[in-house]
């Protein structure tokens, strides 16, 4: 007589970066693994070696299961949702958050905490998130330039570990005074705005590169918005000083910062432009077109 719970019923494919973060799923696998089988699961344990292979992954066998978890950081986690888009799958996606950083659980207010986040997936609570889309790359929280965005996937990984988004901001702001300001032509929903930045993100919920949190009524998380913030270049100490104190206190409310909400955004540079997409690099384009996928994740947990 078999032994085997018969509510494993359906099956998971869990998708492992071994070396996310402080290499947290090494020492909790058997427990992550045991927690999404109290959910139904059985559960099919993929470790991925190099970069993009989580994408495909994703891509070639997501098909085949109900769920997919992915066990990593943004950066890995950017990868499978890559994968199911390549694939046009549609199934519940879960995380393990084992990154640095973990921008899109921390923004979603999702568990943040390896075993907390595996326990909650057996509580099957879904709900829906917008992904992002710069031309044919894919971004769950936000794209980049400028300050702070070589940070992204320059930051010493220790560091990166010790300090989490705070690695980012130190190393940001020692270097603002340094950094050149970027010309660049928006075109939000067909209306043109120009100027020169220091940084700037499209995002696609109200969290803002972790610096700034937008109102609830400006963005939603999946309303196929997209919220574009824009840092003028300061001409003056005293502009400097401003910004400075805009990015510390986290209060966009700011002469030097430029807030822009749509459906629809083109980017344009003179020169070849590098976006930081979920920390990883675009590499340099001159035009760049974002567009939300609205309502495309279903995340459980």
């Amino acid at each position: 007589m078999s032994t085997v719970n018969p509510a494993l019923n359906k099956k998971a494919l869990l998708i492992i970066n071994p070396v996310a973060g402080r290499k947290l799923i090494q020492k909790n696998l058997c427990s992550v693994v045991r927690h999404i089988m109290e959910g139904g699961y059985l559960v099919t344990v993929a470790v991925t070696g190099k970069r993009n292979e989580a994408r495909e992954l994703a891509s070639r066998f997501g098909g085949e299961y109900d769920l997919i978890v992915c066990a990593g950081g943004d950066g890995t986690m950017n990868e499978c949702v890559s994968g199911m888009v390549d694939a046009n799958l549609h199934c519940p996606f879960s995380i393990i958050p084992c990154g640095s950083t973990n921008d899109f659980a921390q923004t979603h207010d999702l568990q943040n905490e390896v075993l907390p986040a595996a326990k909650a997936i057996a509580a099957g609570r879904i709900r829906q998130y917008d992904i992002g889309c710069l031309d044919d790359r894919v971004f769950l929280h936000h794209a980049l330039f400028g300050a702070f965005t070589r940070l992204a996937y320059s930051t010493d990984q220790s560091q990166k570990n010790r300090l989490g988004f705070g690695a980012y901001v130190l190393d940001g702001l020692r270097e603002l005074p340094n950094l050149k300001s970027i010309s660049m032509v928006l075109t939000v929903d067909g209306v043109r705005e120009e100027g020169s930045y220091v940084f700037g993100t499209v995002s696609v919920n109200r969290n803002i590169a972790g610096i700034y949190t937008l109102p609830e009524e400006s963005i939603g998380p999946a309303d196929g918005k997209l919220a574009a913030v824009l840092m003028k270049a300061p001409k003056s100490v005293q502009e400097w000083d401003t910004l400075g104190r805009s990015i510390l206190s986290g209060d966009p409310n700011c002469p030097m910062v430029k807030i822009l909400v749509g459906e629809q955004i083109e980017a344009e540079t003179e020169e070849d432009l590098e976006w930081s997409l979920d920390g990883e690099s675009s590499g340099p384009r001159k035009k760049v077109c974002f567009s939300a996928k609205r309502g495309f994740l279903s995340v459980q947990g």
